[in-house]
């Protein structure tokens, strides 16, 4: 790795610390759900109520076991609350 390239990685990393983003709160289950929800309201009325439905059971699988599943993508870690 050249010398120029250290530097600037070393001044993203430096910068990505400095700004907090490091130190995020970690993603919530009820965060999870009310994204689930948004995506809800951009459906069809025919089929927002079966979505909405859905994200709340998704909440509480999540609630459970830390895990949120939208059924494309399972990830794990997730306050439960």
């Amino acid at each position: 790795m050249n010398q120029a390239l250290r530097i600037t990685l070393i001044a993203v990393c430096a910068a990505f610390v400095m700004s907090g983003a490091a130190n995020a709160q970690p993603m919530k289950c009820s965060g999870e759900e009310a994204t689930c929800q948004q995506a809800c309201a951009k459906r069809p009325t025919a089929t927002k109520s079966a979505c909405l439905t859905e994200c709340g059971v998704r909440k509480n699988i999540c609630m459970r076991t830390g895990c949120w599943d939208d059924g494309r993508l399972r990830y794990c870690g997730l306050s439960k609350q």
